[in-house]
């Protein structure tokens, strides 16, 4: 017999919606914040791997499936995020401690 998981309330959804606003809108000021440039691209994909792992969990509503689904969607986000800093860095676009 299926479990059956109780799906999250309106509340929650508009909470994930609002959070996801403040971070795009973090997202967007931080460009414009120079002493930050340093560490601006960590920054943004910190901010862009919370936005995918949360309308994955939620709008995707992986959250209430079983566990390995989950890991199957949010999972390769960190290989894609390590190849492209890789990437960054072998071309020297990714200096954050400087030469």
């Amino acid at each position: 017999m299926a479990q059956s998981h109780a799906h999250a309330s309106v509340a929650t959804y508009i909470t994930v919606a609002v959070l996801l606003a403040i971070i795009t809108g973090l997202e967007v000021g931080i460009i414009y914040i120079r002493r930050l440039t340093p560490i601006l691209i960590p920054l943004l994909v910190v901010m862009s791997a919370a936005k995918f792992s949360l309308v994955v969990l939620f709008f995707m509503h992986l959250r209430y499936d079983k566990r390995p689904l989950g890991f199957l969607f949010v999972g390769p986000i960190f290989v894609a995020i390590g190849i492209g800093v890789a990437l960054a860095t072998l071309t020297g676009a990714f200096l954050v401690f400087g030469r």
